[in-house]
């Protein structure tokens, strides 16, 4: 079944509050569907250099809250919770309060880590991949009986609960987004996400080129199949998502694309049909995003900061919003 598209901002920064209104606002009047944070901890600092990753400059919690506060319609998520930073009741009692608050707008991303560099900066114990998919799997659960009716006790190897009911309630669980690129943790998002979100293979702890090539067509191939193997016969259902960190709306991108190919070591032709990225026209673009949908059911993109208008036409073309 082919499923619409969906388009999603996601933004790191903000200026003030008002420069915060603006991006949430702009979002929703140019059609995305979804406003996301991300969930990283650092400012400025050699850390953070390490990683190789841009700067949050604000906490995601409060940041969702806010954005709920000034829009009407834009689900409002973070792509995604590290659920190590967070003590899970805690997480989850502030994501359903965002929920009710905004009449059930939140989208609940939860990933299981991976910047090594914020871990260590932190002094937050980074376990092994296992372990924290493992730990991811427990607060999912978690997520879950909090939303059932009746008491929310659960007993696994993260959590302890027991004698209360989870409030406030939604009325009807919000979607639950699992993101990663490995497989165990895809095989874990197909047996128990809404909405699936392709990332890099996060193996090295940080952006660069071994993620990066490990995202190619030939990957992603694998990663559905991953997800496959863990959703069966709910397969259908999920929606598969996906961040293009590479866009760029332009009529000759050649020079662009030859700068990211040289820069990530993989051919002109990989990196132009790349999962991760976008370049040429807004004709180009949704012809491509078309043929993505059709190859892998790629129908939720997410793009960041410096497409916000830029790439409000594809938005506008492929949902007819």
């Amino acid at each position: 079944m082919t499923k619409p598209f969906r388009f999603g901002f996601q933004t790191f920064n903000a200026k003030d509050s008002n420069d915060w209104t603006e991006q949430a606002k702009k979002a929703e009047d140019l059609g995305y569907s979804s406003f996301h944070l991300a969930d990283h901890i650092l400012g400025p600092g050699k850390a953070l250099e390490k990683a190789n990753h841009p700067e949050q400059n604000m906490a995601a919690i409060p940041a969702m809250a806010y954005a709920a506060a000034v829009t009407k319609e834009i689900k409002i998520g973070c792509r995604v919770f590290c659920v190590d930073y967070h003590l899970p009741i805690v997480l989850i009692k502030s994501a359903m309060t965002i929920d009710k608050l905004s009449d059930g707008r939140l989208e609940f991303g939860l990933g299981a880590g991976w910047i090594t560099e914020e871990y260590k900066a932190l002094g937050i114990k980074m376990d092994g991949p296992g372990t924290r998919i493992e730990r991811l799997d427990d607060i999912i659960q978690g997520v879950k009986k909090f939303c059932e009716d009746g008491p929310a006790n659960l007993s696994n190897r993260t959590i302890t609960w027991s004698d209360f009911a989870g409030a406030p309630r939604p009325d009807r669980r919000p979607p639950i987004m699992i993101g990663g690129g490995s497989p165990k943790i895809l095989r874990l998002a197909g047996r128990e996400a809404d909405i699936v979100s392709l990332n890099f293979n996060n193996r090295s702890g940080m952006i660069g080129a071994d993620g990066v090539g490990l995202s190619t067509a030939e990957e992603t191939r694998k990663k559905i199949k991953w997800i496959r193997e863990g959703a069966k016969e709910r397969f259908d259902e999920l929606e598969i998502e996906i961040g293009a960190y590479f866009t760029f709306v332009m009529d000759n991108p050649d020079p662009v694309l030859t700068q990211f190919s040289q820069m990530f070591g993989i051919s002109e032709e990989e990196m132009k049909k790349h999962p991760h990225a976008l370049f040429g026209s807004v004709e180009t673009i949704c012809e491509e995003l078309e043929r993505r949908r059709e190859l892998f059911g790629i129908s939720y993109i997410t793009v960041g900061t410096d497409n916000l208008e830029s790439f409000a036409p594809v938005v506008k073309r492929l949902t007819g919003r």
